[in-house]
């Protein structure tokens, strides 16, 4: 069988890397430009959250980048600790995927497959995780909680 494609899978995953990232930071700014404009009360869009009514590891990162986007960097990182770094990691990964599809070579391919990356990484979150459950279990009420959730 013939391949009729032109582009390498190698390639077509930088394409996807490059919207994924792309995508990333520019839906939070859509939600800023469009909505309604009470960011901070409105309803989470997380379907564990509406399930259960406690946040899940991402939650809040969307609110986060779009407060770092208004210029408010103490309610983004209130919102998630790894909203402003994910802005940056987003930023890098469109220079180095476009630098790397336009020269035909692979940069820091070995930092960016480390299992130990992966591992410090994961470890980081479910250790901030924990903590940001905790803080949350602590300051509201199980009513509050059931609130939060669709079955209030």
């Amino acid at each position: 069988m013939i391949s009729t494609s032109y582009i390498s899978k190698r390639d077509a995953r930088k394409l996807l890397g490059i919207a994924a990232a792309a995508l990333t930071l520019l839906i939070p700014y859509l939600i800023d430009a469009f909505g309604h404009g009470d960011i901070e009360h409105a309803q989470s869009l997380c379907p564990f959250k509406m399930l259960t009514g406690l946040p899940c590891p991402g939650c809040g990162i969307t609110k986060s980048l779009i407060f770092l986007y208004q210029g408010d960097l103490y309610k983004s990182v209130w919102y998630h600790l790894f909203g402003p770094p994910l802005v940056l990691f987003c930023i890098f990964l469109l220079l180095l995927l476009t630098i790397e599809l336009i020269t035909k070579r692979d940069y820091l391919r070995s930092i960016f497959y480390s299992r130990w990356l992966a591992y410090g990484l994961a470890l980081s979150l479910a250790l901030y995780h924990i903590v940001r459950l905790w803080y949350f279990l602590s300051s509201n009420t199980l009513d509050a909680i059931i609130k939060g959730s669709i079955w209030q």
